[in-house]
């Protein structure tokens, strides 16, 4: 059967169907690329060729001389339930902070560059400034990590989302020397496991937290907390910290061996990928205290520790490894860098641990 519709029957009258009856405004969407193009200019690389508006992003890979044998990182990733609670609150950008954190953070573990993202947002009806504020969190956010913005999708969907429902994604690319390529590898006995703090929840874990507070515990959003001294939509809604400068900036002062980024899995299982077979990490709890939203939604919903930290991360949204004596060089570079970072724990024998890593002791108070 052919998709071409019957042209003799067609309507082709004032009644007729259109595009826009079906509920997609190109115009909107137009006008939203219009009024994103100046902040997707401020996130430019010279490597970056052409501008917005194109069918791809061009990035003139050649420009990269100082690379004898570069290696190409990739990453993809979105935000998850986080992006509800910015509809129900209206504010729009922040979240590209956290869209840039969870795939450009992923990219530098490996100690690779970032160098452009493209993103991919989705929408029930597109609301131009809405989408062009999207749009500026996401380019804000890849300043913060280095990288460009080189391009991106926005898709309306009428009918499969509601007029106010959205969703983003995106993905990235980064650089690194094959002989700088950071990994499990690396990794020795007695290392040092430094923990970097993490700006809140970040972008994980949310399904729980708004199954606790808001269905069983019927919190609202505009609840002033006191142990936050802010409401519950600005705690839950504070953006992920972006780590990628940081961590680059650790690898050019210090022998990193490996950096774990802390994000659904918890703590224990993300920095357990990083951890070669033979050896074990072990992180003492007792070296920080989590903040105040970790408590609410443990006690709140009775949730148990252990199956709190396989959901958060518990105050640590990244981890670098670097050898014993360079700790304090490491800690030296990420308090000059404005990063909350301590000595969390060390790498040890795995002996008869059955996981590559494990928190000990009781949280600090």
């Amino acid at each position: 059967m052919s998709a071409v519709p019957d042209q003799s029957t067609a309507s082709t009258g004032p009644s007729g169907a259109s595009y826009a009856a079906a509920g997609v405004d190109i115009e909107a969407g137009d006008r939203a690329v219009e009024l994103m193009k100046e902040w997707v200019r401020k996130t430019r690389r010279p490597e970056v060729l052409g501008g917005i508006g194109g069918f791809a992003g061009l990035f003139d890979a050649s420009a990269l001389k100082r690379f004898e044998r570069p290696l190409l990182a990739s990453a993809t990733d979105g935000v998850g339930t986080k992006v509800d609670l910015a509809r129900q609150l209206g504010v729009y950008d922040t979240i590209g902070h956290d869209l840039v954190a969870m795939v450009m953070d992923d990219i530098v573990v490996c100690g690779a560059e970032p160098l452009f993202m493209t993103d991919y947002i989705c929408v029930g009806k597109v609301h131009p400034e809405r989408v062009a504020a999207i749009v500026k969190g996401i380019a804000e956010g890849c300043v913060l990590a280095g990288c460009a913005l080189v391009g991106g999708e926005t898709a309306e969907h009428p009918g499969l989302l509601g007029p106010d429902d959205f969703d983003v994604a995106g993905a990235g690319t980064g650089v690194v020397e094959a002989d700088r390529l950071l990994g499990a590898d690396r990794i020795r006995k007695g290392d040092a496991v430094i923990a970097m703090a993490a700006s809140g929840l970040h972008s994980n874990g949310y399904s729980l937290v708004r199954h606790v507070l808001f269905e069983r515990a019927s919190l609202t959003l505009d609840q002033h907390i006191a142990e936050f001294g802010r409401t519950l939509g600005e705690e839950l809604l504070e953006p992920t910290k972006i780590y990628s400068l940081d961590c680059l900036a650790l690898t050019r002062t210090t022998d990193v061996h490996a950096f774990s980024h802390v994000t659904g899995g918890g703590l224990a299982a993300n920095l357990a990928r990083v951890v070669p077979d033979g050896l074990h990490a072990v992180v003492d709890r007792e070296t920080w205290t989590p903040a105040p939203v970790f408590d609410l939604v443990g006690t709140t919903g009775r949730v148990e520790l252990l199956e709190l930290e396989k959901t958060l991360n518990m105050g640590v949204g990244m981890i670098a490894i670097v050898p014993e004596e360079s700790a304090d060089v490491a800690l030296a570079t990420l308090t000059d860098r404005g990063v909350e970072a301590w000595v969390a724990g060390e790498i040890t024998d795995r002996g008869d641990h059955a996981t590559g890593a494990e928190l000990i002791g009781s949280y600090a108070k």
